[in-house]
């Protein structure tokens, strides 16, 4: 369980992140280098999503969904320094629930 946590977050700061050096490269006028570090880390997202020990492929990538959102919101909080508000915590955490109803409810 924790090593599947521990993915999703690491997984989640490279989309994140890659996203975010992208877009200071062609929304901020940063150094195209900027761009292509953020390339990078989306194509290392790409990868550590695949040391998920999860069987399913689209099981893991919604679970994604709902863990990049808690990300995003931590990360405007963090980086761009954002406050979040209620309906950020509420929207995070519905979320994180419906990650934990499509990883964990039973299954046939």
């Amino acid at each position: 369980m924790i090593y599947a946590i521990v993915l999703f977050i690491v997984a989640g700061i490279a989309e994140i992140g890659g996203g975010y050096l992208i877009w200071l490269w062609l929304r901020e006028g940063k150094h195209v280098f900027w761009g292509i570090g953020g390339g990078v880390a989306l194509a290392l997202y790409g990868v550590i999503a695949t040391f998920q020990t999860f069987p399913s492929f689209g099981r893991v990538y919604a679970a994604y969904g709902g863990v990049f959102v808690v990300l995003s919101v931590l990360w405007g909080w963090g980086i761009d320094r954002k406050t979040p508000d209620l309906y950020d915590w509420v929207g995070a955490s519905i979320c994180l629930i419906g990650v934990s109803v499509n990883l964990f409810a039973p299954r046939h």
